[in-house]
């Protein structure tokens, strides 16, 4: 059995890695960053046709991406997701019809009103992230009419030691620790009161390695159904390290959430038996202690 992995070197690709290397799977990890990989770029048809004509292996994951909803990664949202996933479903339409895909989707790119989301619930092009994604979907679904079986896993958020501080629960943690060693910088956070989920990426990958190998269903929500605030994460961090965290915070006062509650409905994957093995206080620990 033969693998292969588009964005070897984000959170979710590494826990991918060891899970393959603990079922017995050989793998070919691409990124277009220097490492102990292919180095390769998604967007660009001729090196992935070679490399899936040449390889033609049991499953292919794509997680390449710029993990932002911003504006102004626009261009390479783009080539990562969209054009990347249409590469990769062509060249294995083309040579390797075998194989099996998983796409990753997003929590973002249905509408939300606060209430638990599944995969029934209508998408919403709120952002050029959220299009991306969504074109993605289409292209999945066209390609499953052609006889590819193309997984696809709507992924809610989730987090590891692994994460850069350009993500808030890390950008939190990292900051704790910093001021337990005596820093007295301030910490400027939004809206505290945003509520969503606080997943592991190892019991999300754990998910998608379920879902790719059944055949009942092709598309599926990720998430644990709880939500916590962030000031809950905050509090909890700060805790930790006995300092209150009403000394360290400063209020951005121009910032402007995308959402108050983005939580998800897993039963559909839950009903195969996943669940997750962390859970929001063993996360933080976790990323504390890295």
């Amino acid at each position: 059995m033969k693998a292969i992995i588009f964005g070897i070197n984000g959170q979710d690709g590494y826990y991918l890695s060891k899970l393959l290397n603990d079922n017995g799977i050989d793998f070919i990890g691409v990124s277009r960053s220097d490492g102990n990989w292919e180095r390769g770029d998604v967007s660009d048809f001729v090196f992935v046709e070679n490399l899936i004509k040449r390889e033609l292996p049991d499953y292919i994951f794509h997680f390449a991406a710029n993990s932002t909803a911003n504006h102004s990664a626009v261009f390479e949202n783009h080539k990562n997701i969209s054009d990347g996933s249409l590469n990769i479903l062509e060249s294995v339409f083309r040579h390797s019809k075998k194989t099996k895909i998983f796409l990753s989707g997003s929590a973002l790119q249905f509408q939300n009103n606060g209430s638990p989301i599944n995969e029934k619930t209508p998408f919403d092009w709120n952002s050029l992230y959220a299009v991306e994604r969504i074109y993605s979907t289409f292209l999945a679904r066209y390609y499953r009419k052609l006889g590819i079986s193309v997984y696809i896993g709507y992924l809610f958020n989730h987090d590891s030691p692994l994460r850069t501080e350009r993500h808030i629960n890390k950008k939190i943690t990292t900051f704790v620790k910093r001021a337990k060693d005596g820093s007295h910088d301030k910490l400027v956070i939004g809206d505290m009161n945003v509520k969503k989920e606080f997943n592991y990426a190892g019991d999300i990958v754990n998910a998608i390695w379920l879902l790719v190998n059944q055949n009942n269903f092709f598309e599926a929500v990720i998430g644990s159904g709880k939500s916590y605030s962030i000031r809950e994460w905050i509090e909890y961090c700060f805790s930790k390290e006995g300092l209150n965290y009403v000394d360290f915070i400063e209020k951005n006062t121009n910032y402007v959430s995308e959402y108050s509650v983005l939580v998800s409905d897993s039963s559909l994957i839950m009903s195969l038996g996943w669940s997750p093995s962390v859970d929001f206080y063993q996360l933080a620990d976790m990323m504390m202690e890295s």
